[in-house]
C-alpha cells in the first residue's frame, strides 16, 4: 500500500463472521500487519497456566479490564501498532472501552456479520480448538458476549454498532473482498 499515513484498523464482528478472511486480506494484499486479541490473551493464559478455550479467554481478557481498565488490551495493541509504524489491523475488538481507546486514538473500527447457519459452519470448518462446540453452546457463547452492561466485559453489539464500517459477508470472498476495497479507499 503506498500511502504515507499509518492505517489503524480495528475488527469486531459476530463468532465465525469471516474477521480472520479480513485480516488475512489485508496482511497478503495490503501489507497490514496483524496484531490479536487472542494471541494476546493465549499468552496470558499460558502465563497463568489456564486451560486454553473460550471460556477461559473471556474470563481472563474480562479480568485483565476489570484490574487495568476497561480498554486495557487495546491500549497495548494500539500502542504497539503505534511504535511499529507500519498499517496494522487488530483482531478483535470486543469491548466498549477498547474500541473508545482505538477510536480517540485515529483508529478506525469495522465491523463484520454473516447468517448464524454459516458462521457456525466456519468455525467447525476452521478447526480451533476454542471452536470445537455444538451449534447451541456456539449460540450460547455468542448471547453471553453480545451483550452486557459491566463496562470490563465483552459488548459486541455495542461495539459493532460504533463502527465506522459494516461489512456483510453472505455471499463468496470476492465478494466480501470488494466490500473491503471499497472501505480501504475511502481511508486512503
Amino acid at each position: 500500500m503506498d500511502t504515507k499515513k499509518r492505517i489503524i484498523i480495528g475488527i469486531t464482528g459476530t463468532l465465525g463472521a469471516g474477521k480472520g478472511t479480513i485480516v488475512d486480506y489485508l496482511v497478503g494484499q495490503h501489507g497490514f500487519r496483524h496484531l490479536s486479541v487472542r494471541a494476546f490473551l493465549n499468552e496470558e493464559i499460558a502465563r497463568r497456566g489456564l486451560p486454553n478455550n473460550r471460556d477461559t479467554m473471556v474470563t481472563v481478557g474480562n479480568d485483565l479490564r476489570a484490574t487495568h481498565g476497561s480498554d486495557y488490551i487495546t491500549k497495548q495493541l494500539v500502542g504497539h501498532a503505534l511504535e511499529s509504524g507500519d498499517h496494522v489491523i487488530i483482531e478483535s475488538i470486543r469491548n466498549i472501552g477498547e474500541a473508545k481507546y482505538l477510536k480517540e486514538h485515529g483508529g478506525f473500527l469495522w465491523a463484520v456479520d454473516a447468517d448464524i447457519e454459516a458462521r457456525y459452519g466456519r468455525i467447525t470448518h476452521r478447526g480451533s480448538g476454542t471452536d470445537a462446540v455444538s451449534f447451541e453452546k456456539f449460540r450460547a457463547d455468542e448471547t453471553r458476549e453480545m451483550t452486557n452492561t459491566d463496562p470490563t466485559k465483552q459488548n459486541i453489539s455495542a461495539v459493532m454498532s460504533m463502527a465506522d464500517k459494516q461489512f456483510r459477508n453472505d455471499g463468496t470472498p470476492d465478494d466480501l473482498f470488494a466490500q473491503v476495497e471499497e472501505a480501504l479507499s475511502k481511508i486512503l
